[in-house]
């Protein structure tokens, strides 16, 4: 198993993202912490680990409440005497199909200032704890609107806070390398599955033409699943990525071309 032993965070994780790589750590042998701001969604996640024989903890936590985040990784490590992994799937608050001279400062802000915050917040508590061990691996979301620019799809703020997010990853793994820490970011396109039961009153058309979309602009005529992304992740948090750091994984179906 590519995490037997490992004890990993993950924020967002009673998400669809959060949830699958949650579970495909859990499948790979890690202990798994999710940390969300709803219990309920975290607990069904946590369940469905379980059942598969696994180890999950749940605990209501607010990624923007700087003690909050403190205190859960100091509880982490207190019950579990480590942690090997951080990821971060929550969400970043994006508003879009306005376009930007029409949209106001505070929705363009919004994904900007809550992108950085939780990362910044949740990446920097789960180092502190594993430089006193001298390893970790801290990994980060971003999407393809950071390179995407395609003419009609308004997308805000979120390919600058994605951009951000990005800097933000490159910079920890340059500070934190020499203490023995990675840090990757994954870089997603629009994943179908993880719409479901997503209102979309005011989506640019229906979702079944939007995945045609998505589809005929990717170079693989295919889009990205919560699979990739879960199998990634895996993958990136595992030893057998140890070379691999300050980096952005593409995850785009070939949406974005690097």
């Amino acid at each position: 198993m590519l995490l037997k032993d490992k004890n990993a965070v993950i924020y967002g994780g009673g998400g669809a993202i959060g949830g699958a790589v949650a579970r495909a750590f859990a499948r790979e042998g890690a202990k798994v912490f999710l940390a969300g701001r709803t219990l309920a969604t975290l607990d069904r996640v946590a369940e469905d680990i379980r059942s598969a024989g696994g180890v999950a903890e749940t605990a209501r936590v607010d990624a923007l409440d700087e003690q909050a985040v403190e205190k859960h990784i100091g509880e982490v490590v207190e019950q579990a005497g480590s942690v090997d992994v951080s990821f971060n799937a929550i969400s970043i608050r994006d508003v879009q199909l306005i376009p930007l001279v029409e949209m106001p400062r505070e929705d363009f802000m919004s994904p900007v200032v809550t992108g950085t915050t939780t990362h910044l917040l949740t990446a920097r508590s789960a180092a502190r704890r594993m430089a006193e061990r001298g390893s970790g691996v801290v990994l980060t979301l971003s999407a393809s609107a950071v390179r995407a620019y395609v003419p009609g799809v308004y997308v805000g703020g979120v390919g600058v806070a994605c951009t951000a997010i990005e800097a933000l990853t490159k910079q920890f793994a340059a500070e934190l390398g020499p203490r023995g820490i990675r840090a990757v970011c994954l870089r997603l396109e629009g994943i179908p599955e993880s719409w479901e039961g997503v209102s979309i009153e005011d989506w640019s058309g229906p979702p079944a033409e939007i995945e045609a979309q998505m589809k005929a602009r990717s170079l693989l005529g295919r889009v990205t699943t919560l699979a990739d992304v879960s199998n990634a992740a895996a993958f990136l948090a595992s030893d057998l990525a140890g070379a691999t750091t300050g980096t952005v994984f593409n995850l785009t179906s070939g949406t974005v071309v690097d």
